[in-house]
């Protein structure tokens, strides 16, 4: 499966930052799902859970503050308030 650029950022730091095969985002109006090539959107975000997919297969789970999202030219851009976990250290 192609791959994409994902970045999750809060104001303190930098949570993830990789190339992944797909990301699904806890929308205000329902969870909805972006891969390679998406068309571009701005959505907003509420407290939840954003489920990763790394391109070697490897599944994360990043529970976050709400925030909001960009897609554009194959990078997504995922801001939000607080990341309240941290999957790599759970694996």
């Amino acid at each position: 499966m192609a791959s994409f650029k994902l970045e999750i950022i809060t104001p303190e730091k930098k949570a993830f930052s990789g190339n992944v095969e797909s990301v699904k985002l806890p929308g205000v109006n329902g969870s909805f799902a972006v891969l390679s090539l998406h068309a571009p959107l701005i959505s907003s975000l509420e407290k939840g859970i954003v489920e990763v997919i790394e391109e070697n297969g490897n599944k994360l789970r990043f529970t976050t503050e709400a925030g909001v999202v960009e897609v554009l030219n194959n990078n997504v851009i995922v801001l939000v308030e607080k990341v309240l976990n941290d999957p790599k250290a759970e694996a």
